[in-house]
């Protein structure tokens, strides 16, 4: 178990070219981390390791796959421990946004959705809980969102996919923390990416770099939860307590 104040150094990374992982990423690499990436597509995942390389990281190994493929996840898991010696932090990024208005109209989206954001992390964190609960340490950090905090008509299909994981995180959580593993349930608000480049960008949207800073921070304090920005643990907190009698009739 790492205590409060000392960052881990073995690193897996699942979903490693998503702008919040690569964010983080940059961080732990200036430290000098090992880092083990894991994304489907080669080429955004090898500039993604050049990257890391050049700012510090001791080691960068790569494995290309689609973590929606559960069935080849306890080999590419096994493959992250062999090659990290002991995976200290597990960080899963992996999920898409969707098409909300999609969704609405065919369960085939919503399936890919709920899929790709509950069940692939399910397989994935289901194997992570049970290797750091054998071995009594370790950071399991997921990133989920804001939108699992409340259905809301603009992406509650979406929001449905990150409550499951939320509520799914938060069991594994009650399981093993007593274990002295460390897991964290990451809620960004609005953040700069591509997944949200089509989006009208307002003052509520973070850049990576700004939600990266508050992951290490709540990695490094061993936190439950972290909203980053943090403003948006107030936010959602006034969404949760308006009365449904009067949500329902909101246009958000």
């Amino acid at each position: 178990m790492s205590p409060s104040g000392k960052l881990p150094t073995n690193i897996l990374a699942l979903g490693a070219t998503s702008a919040i992982a690569e964010a983080t990423l940059r961080l732990f690499a200036a430290r000098g981390a090992r880092l083990f990436l894991v994304a489907r597509n080669a080429d955004k995942l090898n500039a993604v390791a050049a990257d890391l390389r050049t700012r510090g990281a001791s080691s960068v190994a790569t494995h290309v796959m689609d973590l929606d493929d559960t069935a080849a996840h306890p080999d590419m898991l096994a493959a992250a421990a062999d090659n990290l010696g002991t995976i200290e932090l597990a960080l899963l990024a992996h999920g898409i946004l969707g098409d909300q208005q999609q969704a609405e109209v065919s369960y085939s989206v919503a399936e890919t959705i709920l899929g790709t954001n509950f069940m692939a992390p399910v397989s994935l964190i289901t194997w992570l809980a049970n290797y750091f609960e054998a071995s009594h340490q370790g950071t399991l950090a997921v990133i989920s969102s804001v939108a699992g905090d409340r259905g809301r008509k603009s992406n509650y299909v979406y929001g449905a996919s990150k409550g499951a994981l939320n509520i799914f995180v938060d069991g594994v959580r009650n399981r093993i923390d007593r274990a002295g593993v460390h897991v964290l349930t990451i809620k960004p608000g609005f953040v700069a990416t591509p997944m949200t480049a089509h989006l009208q960008q307002n003052a509520l949207f973070a850049q990576p770099s700004k939600v990266a800073s508050g992951i290490l921070s709540a990695i490094q304090k061993r936190k439950d939860v972290v909203y980053v920005p943090a403003f948006w643990a107030v936010i959602m907190l006034i969404l949760r307590l308006i009365p449904r009698r009067i949500f329902k009739k909101l246009n958000v």
